[in-house]
């Protein structure tokens, strides 16, 4: 039991909670617009989040072969999940954990471009190139962060919207671009205290590429972008005026961008990047909560 314990924990479940929240928001989405299967929306959850435990395991694979987790100072939030500087599981053991999470999501996304079509093979081709290639090829290429907000951010939406509706829609898009704004963020916030061992990696990241002030100023207009967009779309009427819900969530973020501007203070980037993670859970799933509600009144 203890075994398979360790092999669970090097999924970080715990950062697995943002596939089932994007699931959700693209789902509520779809069924704003009249469609939704409640198998089929499970069916793609479970392929959305074994495809983000790869990445998370593929991503803990080459910080460990790099020495970035060798060099940094673990939080609750960065570092990596520690089973590999412990020595609980060996490097290869990893790395086929984190490809073989990948044959076990794609009889789920050859089932859906059987039913729903042929149009989602694009997006899931794209998807399988961020995650393969992020860790090793795209995190030493500037501005990282962008590939992270398409991928775990925009086309999980798009991608759980047509498998509910078996389309693409405007709307379908202007819903996903939050979430690529946020996961933007999630990633960028929690590689300020990587920084340093990350550049001994040869890594670009933006706190490395901007310097850490510059990165601060990059998130802060990030994350009230994602505020912005929803007002205008709504406003527009593209959006339900119901997901403006997602503003209660700016004084999360407001404290989030403090702990950006003071990254140098541990006691404020701590509290910063907790909130930065309660915002990006918490502005989807009230925008979820919002297209249901615009749907069901």
């Amino acid at each position: 039991m203890k075994g398979l314990k360790v092999w669970f924990l090097e999924t970080r479940p715990q950062f697995l909670t943002l596939s089932v929240v994007l699931a959700f928001l693209g789902t509520a989405a779809a069924w704003y617009d009249g469609s939704f299967n409640l198998w089929q929306a499970l069916l793609a959850g479970i392929g959305l989040v074994l495809t983000h435990a790869s990445v998370n395991i593929l991503n803990d694979y080459f910080d460990f072969r790099s020495g970035v987790d060798l060099a940094t100072k673990r939080t609750p939030f960065s570092g990596g999940s520690g089973i590999l500087p412990a020595r609980l599981l060996t490097p290869r053991q990893v790395f086929w954990l984190g490809l073989a999470c990948l044959p076990l999501a794609a009889p789920i996304g050859v089932y859906f471009i059987v039913v729903k079509g042929w149009e989602l093979l694009p997006l899931l081709l794209v998807a399988a190139f961020f995650i393969l290639l992020y860790s090793p090829f795209i995190l030493k290429r500037p501005w990282p962060e962008w590939a992270a907000g398409a991928g775990l951010g925009a086309l999980p939406i798009l991608g759980l919207y047509f498998a509910q509706a078996g389309e693409y829609t405007y709307h379908a898009v202007v819903a996903a671009i939050p979430s690529a704004f946020l996961v933007h963020n999630l990633l960028l916030l929690n590689e300020f205290p990587d920084a340093e061992a990350d550049i001994k990696a040869n890594r670009k990241t933006l706190p490395i590429a901007l310097g850490k002030k510059g990165a601060a100023v990059f998130f802060s207009v990030v994350a009230l972008a994602v505020y912005a967009w929803i007002i205008g779309w709504a406003a527009a009427g593209v959006m339900p005026l119901w997901t403006l819900l997602a503003l209660l969530t700016l004084p999360l973020t407001l404290r989030a961008i403090n702990g950006a501007v003071h990254h140098d203070e541990p006691a404020r980037l701590m509290p910063g990047m907790a909130s930065n993670v309660m915002s990006v859970l918490a502005t989807q799933l009230l925008m979820g909560i919002g297209y249901i509600l615009a749907r069901a009144i």
